[in-house]
């Protein structure tokens, strides 16, 4: 899968918009995700501010890596294992996905168009379906 120069510069240029206000992004994904699905809540052990930092440092390289998919498999096939060995299933990323659309939504405004959804779907699709290849059924 590819993304398209176009859906890129959405991508990045909508991130550079969050991204001032990664930790209030972090604390309304998380806010959203448990709201969506209040069970995810139990595989979130550690502290919260700490976990909303590393989920932007993984969007950050997610999104810094999108002229290279080839190189991010790799790193999202990791991820998917340690995922698993913290209880995360392949059917929690839906949830995942849409809060983090809703995330989008709420930082960025009417910025978030049509157009700059369609690009992160298109980016989460695939970030799911590497992930979910690496977790058991």
């Amino acid at each position: 899968m590819s993304l398209t120069s176009k859906q890129i510069a959405l991508i990045t240029n909508s991130f550079n918009q969050v991204e001032p206000i990664a930790l209030k992004a972090a604390d309304i994904f998380y806010d959203t995700l448990f709201s969506y699905d209040p069970s995810l809540k139990r595989l979130f052990k550690g502290d919260m501010k700490q976990q909303g930092r590393k989920l932007m440092a993984m969007l950050h390289a997610a999104v810094h890596s999108l002229d290279t998919l080839d190189k991010l498999v790799p790193v999202l096939q990791e991820l998917a294992k340690r995922h698993v060995a913290y209880g995360a299933k392949k059917s929690h990323f839906t949830p995942v996905c849409n809060a983090l659309l809703n995330t989008l939504k709420i930082g960025l405004g009417d910025a978030f168009t049509p157009e700059v959804r369609a690009a992160w779907v298109a980016l989460l699709h695939f970030v799911a379906d590497t992930m979910k290849e690496e977790m058991p059924d």
